[in-house]
């Protein structure tokens, strides 16, 4: 993945975090919609092995 992508990743679940969802989806979104296959692949492999960081809930394995 892009350095560049990680960082947009990064800042929007720093946003999130701070119930700031519009503008991380804005920060997000166009990078996701950008990617190539390879890239977008580890963007979602990124998203499911940090959906913590974006919830908060350190108990998902327990669901």
């Amino acid at each position: 993945m892009r350095p560049s992508t990680l960082r947009a990743l990064k800042r929007a679940v720093e946003l999130t975090r701070q119930n700031r969802l519009t503008e991380a989806v804005l920060i997000a979104e166009p990078v996701i919609l950008t990617a190539d296959s390879y890239e977008g692949d580890e963007i979602l492999r990124w998203l499911a092995e940090h959906v913590t960081d974006f919830t908060g809930d350190t108990d998902m394995e327990a669901r």
